[in-house]
């Protein structure tokens, strides 16, 4: 049995993972603002290294996989949260578990979007998130909405991952990402739910073949899949989980 950590395991996705892994048997190290082995909060440095220290602590082996969940959704944070929690609450663990990863051949799994194919010209804060700058991502940020937050950081995370595959497979780590579409959680229910978001809502439900939002299992099983050895050979992919939504709506972007 593995050694696994995870992010936002207290609720939705992260908890249905942290479900799934544990029945079959895998130890997880769990990391939230609360119910879990570490309390830490993503959106500082200190929180993150706090996270990165205490897995390692728990963790003396090696990891056989790291799957960062925790973020934050348009509508329930500031821009700026967002882009703490999401972009760098993400990569700053995996840059800080490496040398355990690589200890063990590792996966990550990274939690992006999939809204990450849509562009959006923000460059500057493409920039800041991509060069590591917080403090000047932080100060582009406050100039965005929330949405184009979540999206763009999204998008910056399938970046950071493609310009990392090589050195990370060298390493002996594969990186791979999976892109929900909407899927039903205890923080995602609110946004739903309200009334500005039910067209949007209702447009996107009749863009997608099974016409319905995800479920958190359904996300969980993409990953299992993604860490487990009968995904030996893949490495730097996006796997699309939201019910056919990105191959009806760019069927011809290819």
């Amino acid at each position: 049995m593995g050694t696994y950590a995870c992010t936002g395991s207290s609720s939705g996705i992260g908890f249905a993972l942290f479900s799934a892994l544990s029945a079959q048997g895998h130890k997880v190290i769990t990391v939230d603002l609360k119910d879990a082995d570490i309390i830490a909060d993503l959106s500082s440095s200190e929180g993150r290294q706090k996270a990165i220290e205490g897995i390692l602590k728990l963790a003396p082996h090696g990891l056989d996989g790291f799957i960062p969940v925790a973020g934050l959704g348009r509508g329930l944070a500031s821009s700026e949260l967002i882009t703490s929690v999401n972009y760098f609450g993400t990569v700053e663990l995996v840059e800080g578990l490496r040398d355990a990863l690589s200890k063990n051949q590792g996966k990550v799994v990274l939690l992006v979007s999939n809204s990450v194919p849509i562009p959006k010209d923000r460059p500057e804060y493409m920039a800041a998130l991509l060069s590591g700058n917080e403090e000047k991502a932080l100060e582009e940020s406050a100039r965005l909405n929330d949405a184009v937050c979540y999206m763009l950081g999204k998008r910056a995370l399938v970046f950071w991952m493609q310009r990392n595959v090589m050195a990370y497979g060298r390493d002996g780590i594969r990186l791979n990402a999976v892109a929900p579409g909407p899927v039903f959680t205890p923080m995602t229910a609110s946004i739903l739910e309200r009334e500005e978001y039910a067209k949007m809502m209702e447009a996107m439900l009749e863009a997608t073949p099974f016409k319905r939002v995800g479920q958190p299992d359904e996300v969980a099983e993409a990953i299992l899949f993604l860490l487990s050895k009968n995904a030996s050979y893949v490495c730097g992919s996006v796997l699309y989980i939201d019910g056919g939504f990105n191959a009806h709506t760019r069927q011809n972007q290819i």
